[in-house]
């Protein structure tokens, strides 16, 4: 006959050693499961990859060397003449001595008419150009190839030209509507290289979030005839000239605003 005394002892014992060698079963599941969920840094990691980098403010010298590169846009397409397009017209605007690069039909997924996709044709860039600004433009032209392998595309073609030019500012222009109401696809281009120049603390500027073209000013900007065919009309080019100017400009009188900006003792950075 047991003492009761010993008998409660081994009872409160028994479900102590169960509950421990569950917990050992439980560390042992855990370690066994390769399909368990990471643990949080990856997660935090992944978010600190799309932070934003705010663009330093734009400086260039009096007459800057420009290579603006895009497609048909930059081309000139339905200008009467190419040379009355954007690209050309910004040297009058602006001052500049301008390298314009547009070959129609190209995108960073599409080969166009003239030339291939846009990373190729960087590759293929002159260095003696050497530009003190590059302005990237487009490009619908990508639009029924989004999204697969876009924003991978993007990112060869601008690290290519980074690595060819890397005293050059990149300004980066987004695609511009030539339809109303904007297509999905080309919002998601904008969407995407807006996110991608953010992260490289590029300038961007988005013609469709700036509403450049709504249906008030289309028919004097788009030639939808058989000629034009949804391009900027010879009026549309220096429409779009001013307006790419204006935005240029913003962004350097923002260096004028803090160079004269009075010293405030008191002022804290952010």
């Amino acid at each position: 006959m047991h003492a009761p005394g010993r008998f409660r002892a081994r009872r409160l014992w028994l479900p102590l050693l169960g509950a421990a060698l569950a917990v050992v079963a439980l560390c042992a599941v855990a370690l066994a499961r390769p399909w368990a969920a990471p643990p949080v840094a990856p997660a935090v990691a992944a978010d600190q990859a799309s932070v934003a980098v705010a663009p330093a403010p734009l400086t260039l010298p009096d007459r800057p060397r420009v290579l603006v590169f895009g497609d048909s846009w930059v081309y000139g397409s339905a200008a009467i003449e190419p040379t009355l397009g954007f690209a050309y017209r910004l040297a009058d605007e602006l001052g500049w001595q301008t390298t314009v690069d547009g070959v129609r039909g190209s995108g960073y997924l599409k080969p166009g008419i003239d030339g291939p996709a846009y990373g190729e044709r960087i590759a293929a860039l002159d260095r003696a150009i050497d530009p003190d600004l590059i302005i990237v433009e487009g490009s619908i032209n990508d639009r029924r190839l989004h999204p697969t392998g876009y924003r991978e595309a993007v990112n060869a073609a601008w690290d290519a030209l980074a690595a060819r030019f890397p005293g050059a500012t990149v300004v980066i222009l987004g695609p511009a509507p030539q339809v109303l109401p904007v297509e999905k696809a080309t919002r998601a281009i904008d969407a995407d290289l807006r996110e991608l120049a953010a992260s490289r603390g590029w300038w961007y500027i988005s013609p469709i979030a700036e509403e450049w073209i709504t249906p008030d000013n289309y028919l004097d900007v788009i030639d939808t005839g058989e000629i034009g065919r949804d391009h900027p009309s010879t009026e549309g080019h220096a429409y779009l000239a001013q307006r790419v100017a204006e935005a240029i400009e913003a962004m350097t009188e923002q260096t004028e605003v803090v160079a004269d900006a009075p010293q405030d003792p008191q002022a804290i950075a952010p």
